[in-house]
């Protein structure tokens, strides 16, 4: 009884100093995106500045060391990307910490669907005649990601399986990388988030072929999804979400996913999430840590059958 007392009364003064948001990724992708959209808010519901802390690097390991290790009082959160939180987990040899154990879920943000692009240049309009063509010429045609164990990757191998493909990874460091080689002509296609894509799609530079979304995007309104162009399974979302250290009561964890929600539910903020071609889509802590253990068992099969490991 005298533990629950100490609990709610630490729940009631949280916060009483800045908050820090550990974020996976460098500045300028959409994971940092997502943690900027909700800090401001977040600490102006709280009264407390909620600090982000870009950490990137191991793929989302830096990030997640660093908030394991952190004191459970809901003063660190970790900002993360589904590809680390589920991805990185499975394709990593004694990996220093858990996705499961080590953290306490508390919100998801966004979701975003991936997309997929070729460069201009080439002849394909369609998801068929990229399929098609590598066929006729298995493994000459290639694709870019941020990295091996990137969703990006896996979603494209995923694809391979299911169209029996043999399209060629070449692994980038970071997104910005593996576009400027596909805008330079180094690789024909990628499959990623909106955000990093849709001016180039504006400028003609690339030509999208598919949504892996459930629906059409509106900032792409006659890019099919996956689904119409014959691939129903090819459904592919990246997700970013907060986790807080293991043992954080779960009075602050229902606190912070509380002020979240009420955030994501106003019209600017999912205004904002739509314009980078994402959904503000709120999952609280019960439904993101079942969705986190969907997903960890969704991904190993394709990880095995692709043989990714990290290098």
């Amino acid at each position: 009884m005298l533990t629950a007392a100490t609990a709610s009364a630490q729940a009631e003064a949280y916060p009483d100093h800045p908050i820090r948001l550990i974020v996976s990724a460098a500045p300028g992708g959409t994971t940092d995106i997502t943690a900027r959209m909700i800090a401001d808010p977040l600490g102006r519901a709280l009264k407390q500045s909620v600090v982000v802390d870009n950490r990137p690097g191991g793929a989302g390991t830096v990030a997640a060391q660093l908030v394991t290790r952190a004191k459970p009082d809901g003063y660190t959160l970790l900002l993360q990307y589904s590809g680390y939180q589920v991805i990185t987990p499975l394709i990593t040899p004694n990996l220093t910490w858990d996705p499961i154990k080590d953290f306490a879920p508390v919100a998801n943000i966004l979701s975003a669907p991936q997309v997929l692009v070729v460069r201009s240049t080439l002849p394909y309009k369609t998801l068929k005649e990229l399929v098609n063509a590598d066929k006729k010429d298995p493994a000459k045609l290639n694709y870019a990601s941020s990295g091996v164990g990137s969703l990006q990757q896996v979603s494209t191998e995923l694809l391979n399986q299911m169209a029996g493909t043999k399209l060629v990874h070449i692994p980038y460091n970071g997104t910005g990388p593996s576009i400027k080689d596909l805008l330079g002509g180094s690789v024909d296609l990628t499959m990623t988030t909106p955000p990093p894509l849709l001016p180039h799609i504006a400028s003609g530079s690339m030509r999208p072929l598919v949504v892996t979304g459930k629906n059409r995007l509106p900032s792409l309104p006659d890019v099919p999804t996956a689904a119409e162009a014959g691939y129903p399974d090819l459904l592919v979302s990246s997700w970013f979400a907060i986790y807080a250290p293991a043992g954080t009561p779960p009075d602050i964890v229902n606190k912070l996913a509380s002020e979240i929600e009420t955030i994501m539910k106003t019209p600017a903020f999912r205004e904002k999430a739509e314009t980078l071609g994402a959904e503000a889509l709120f999952m609280g802590p019960a439904q993101l840590g079942e969705f986190t253990k969907q997903e960890l068992k969704r991904w190993e099969p394709v990880v095995k059958a692709a043989g990714i490991v990290s290098e």
